[in-house]
């Protein structure tokens, strides 16, 4: 779009002493007669631009006029580039790379090489959900309906929803929108869905409210428990639920309680810890874990 490529060329000459029409030409991939005429409508908003012929010209904004080059400080660029770089880790397009690379002149680029915090948002494999994401962003931006299968604990269903935010929380993505099967606002893990395809149709006017994040959106049968781990587990009960929530003993294993929102997922999170996790309380816990055992037992 033209407006896109003017606030980009003012954005460059804000940062930069001095362009040229041939740098802006294959920074924004038009062609230098473009760009000539798009230095006119800036000049006519208003920006006075000065354009000088011959060796060491170029394309500058009058020297006055830069006295605040621009509104974003050093600590600003670091953020906004942290930020993209983040969703350009996911991403399966160019998209925000591109963006990235017509903010990187000179201060900017100072701001990248400074910047210390890394956020990749990739999963392991980064296929499995790049493509649904940008899929999914457009039939949002459409206004378009998306279909998809979907594996749950409950089973296997086919879902047909409006889709309103792609969201990162809990260290995964979903999607959030209306389902058609249920008549009301779900919330589906992309790493569960397949099949998914944007349908084409269009999607219904309603109003939506706002997204709330919730740590157990489904808590039928929560329970509550009490765990002793040993201590050669200790980092990673730390690195999920940190040190706060910690009781330590004096043989060095540590305990704590917990509040899971099943069965299945409490039994789960104990067998992941093999012989190194075990139930203090409640007792009838115990008596079931340790039926669940004698089963997998006798599988093998």
């Amino acid at each position: 779009m033209k407006i896109d490529r003017l606030v980009g060329i003012l954005s460059v000459l804000l940062q930069k002493d001095k362009t040229t029409s041939a740098e802006l030409s294959e920074k924004f991939e038009v062609s230098r007669r473009t760009i000539v005429r798009d230095i006119e409508t800036l000049c006519s908003a208003g920006i006075p631009i000065v354009t000088e012929q011959g060796k060491g010209g170029g394309i500058s904004i009058m020297d006055g006029y830069k006295i605040d080059r621009t509104l974003l400080s050093n600590e600003d660029m670091k953020a906004i580039f942290s930020g993209l770089k983040g969703l350009d880790s996911v991403s399966g397009s160019p998209r925000y790379r591109r963006l990235m690379d017509k903010l990187s002149v000179e201060s900017s680029e100072a701001a990248v090489i400074n910047d210390h915090i890394i956020i990749d948002l990739a999963a392991w494999d980064k296929s499995a959900v790049s493509g649904k994401i940008d899929l999914i962003r457009t039939a949002i931006e459409n206004s378009k309906k998306i279909s998809f299968r979907y594996y749950a604990p409950s089973g296997e269903s086919f879902r047909v929803i409006e889709p309103y935010h792609v969201i990162f929380q809990w260290s995964g993505w979903y999607v959030w929108g209306f389902c058609t099967t249920r008549q009301d606002y779900r919330l589906f893990k992309l790493s569960r869905l397949c099949e998914l395809k944007n349908t084409d149709e269009k999607r219904e006017q309603r109003e939506v409210p706002p997204y709330k994040s919730e740590r157990l959106w489904n808590l039928d049968g929560q329970i509550t428990a009490t765990v002793r781990f040993d201590e050669s587990v200790k980092w990673r009960v730390l690195d999920e639920y940190g040190m706060e929530i910690l009781k330590f003993n004096e043989d060095d294993s540590s305990e704590f309680t917990h509040t899971w929102s099943n069965k299945q997922s409490f039994f789960g999170f104990i067998l992941s810890f093999g012989d190194k996790a075990e139930i203090i309380s409640p007792i009838e816990l115990r008596r079931e874990f340790a039926e669940l055992i004698k089963n997998i037992s006798n599988k093998y």
